[in-house]
């Protein structure tokens, strides 16, 4: 060290050994270690002279007969007393020896599906990313069908997703457990770019307003309207006001089948891969067999027309111009039971729609009540619209309505607030759909208005919920 250099050494104490002619280890003499905190000067390699290769030797021995806690202590001081220099080599040296390949190391200690787990969460670019790290990756992603996974989250969580999954009728290998009947990674690692091809022509579709009209020719002698439809890839499925319901081929058109039994017209329908379910102006519910359109049941409890009507998990809600609100169990489509009825609407209830928490209604009183779906009470009621309320849909915790006033308004279920109202339409209002992108409405003025800003009311909802 040079004369004029600030002495910075620390002493360091410790009892050495000296090794006896018997080999045995034994206290002799004590020695003194000096570990320099100043500056370093050439190569501040330090150089072997002395007796610092058997100090050494005699530090380690120490060093292995101490515990880990004492090991980790006396390397806390040392490494306190070092430069800044020092602690960038020792982190060098150091930073290889905590790398671990987890993903690799797991499946050895046969955890894989920990790996599998861990490599789930991640999106579609870096599960390709992934794939590419080495053999043993490629193989728990494989194995443990990880773009299945990812398929799965994306069906649950988008309605675009569910919506093609059940159109291109890919979900049948979905959710699923492994058997010889789920296909192997590979077809979903090449279903994945497929759907993503779909959703970019259909954005593509939607912002261009590229479609394909076709037309069904419906009217006939009795029949002079189609009051509600419903259709996947290989039927329409409609009902009209001849009291009658037909059933369509989505391909050629034609009709394939028609049902007959209501005395009235038929104003709402849905369908499922079992049943069909109907409701008519003849104040009545039928439920008929999807596949031989035979009559399963007749449901007889509203004294007026049944104007709409949804069901779902073994619940149906109907509502009708007699300004009640009846909620059904299903447990088959031969035994429905009425569970509660709901009252409180001053005009026909025109429309429900609900899901494991609420019920929604909208009436031409001009006010959507909310109802809870497991007690049936009476929650709140949203008031905002001027005229009566046509058609609704509501799903989480967004209500879209429109109404007689020729708007449409978006609401928040849980607080009430009503968040935007769309005007733009000149008549009444009549159907509306939407989904996590976009809102399409249809109004009596003949046009179809087309909305993108739903992605825009999330912090607006956010704010509702904090504010309420």
């Amino acid at each position: 060290m040079e004369p004029e250099m600030e002495d910075k050494t620390v002493e360091l104490m410790n009892t050495s050994v000296m090794e006896s002619q018997t080999g045995d280890l034994s206290p002799k003499t004590t020695k003194v270690f000096k570990v320099s905190n100043g500056p370093m000067t050439g190569s501040r390699k330090r150089p072997s002279e002395g007796n610092y290769q058997k100090e050494k030797d005699v530090c380690i021995q120490l060093f292995d007969q101490w515990s880990e806690a004492d090991q980790v202590e006396f390397v806390e001081h040392l490494i306190s007393r070092m430069c800044h220099y020092q602690h960038g080599h020792i982190n060098s040296y150091l930073k290889p020896m905590l790398q671990r390949d987890f993903i690799t190391v797991l499946p050895a200690q046969g955890l894989d599906h920990i790996a599998e787990n861990i490599l789930s969460f991640l999106d579609a670019r870096s599960l390709c990313s992934a794939e590419l790290v080495c053999k043993e990756w490629q193989r728990v992603i494989s194995e443990g069908m990880l773009w299945k996974k990812l398929i799965e989250r994306m069906v649950r969580t988008d309605p675009l997703w569910k919506g093609l999954s059940e159109r291109h009728q890919w979900e049948k290998y979905l959710f699923k457990n492994r058997t010889t009947e789920v296909p192997p990674n590979s077809y979903y690692r090449s279903l994945y770019p497929k759907i993503i091809q779909d959703i970019e022509t259909i954005e593509a579709n939607w912002r261009c307003g590229r479609h394909n009209l076709q037309r069904i020719q419906c009217r006939s002698e009795n029949s002079k309207g189609v009051y509600c439809l419903q259709y996947d890839d290989d039927k329409i499925i409609s009902g009209l006001r001849d009291n009658s319901i037909k059933i369509w081929d989505k391909q050629s058109l034609e009709c394939l089948k028609i049902l007959t039994g209501h005395t009235g017209s038929v104003l709402c329908l849905q369908y499922d891969e079992r049943v069909i379910v109907t409701g008519s102006s003849d104040s009545t519910v039928r439920v008929w067999d999807v596949n031989s359109g035979e009559v399963l049941n007749t449901l007889i409890h509203h004294n007026e027309a049944v104007l709409h009507l949804r069901f779902c998990n073994g619940l149906m809600v109907t509502c009708s111009k007699d300004r009640s609100i009846a909620v059904w169990d299903m447990a088959s489509p031969t035994d429905i039971s009425l569970r509660r009825v709901l009252v409180g609407h001053r005009a026909a209830v025109n429309v429900v729609d609900f899901d494991d928490k609420y019920i929604v209604s909208a009436s031409g009183d001009r006010t959507i009540k909310v109802w809870s779906t497991s007690t049936c009470e009476f929650v709140r009621t949203l008031n905002g619209h001027k005229r009566g309320i046509a058609c609704l849909q509501y799903r989480d915790r967004l209500v879209v309505s429109g109404s007689s006033d020729n708007t449409i308004r978006l609401w928040d279920i849980e607080c009430g607030a009503c968040l935007r109202v769309l005007e733009g339409h000149e008549e009444l209002v009549r159907c509306i759909r939407f989904d996590n992108k976009r809102i399409v409405s249809g109004a009596y003025d003949g046009c179809e208005s087309l909305a993108f800003f739903l992605s825009n009311l999330v912090q607006t909802t956010h704010s509702c919920s904090r504010n309420g």
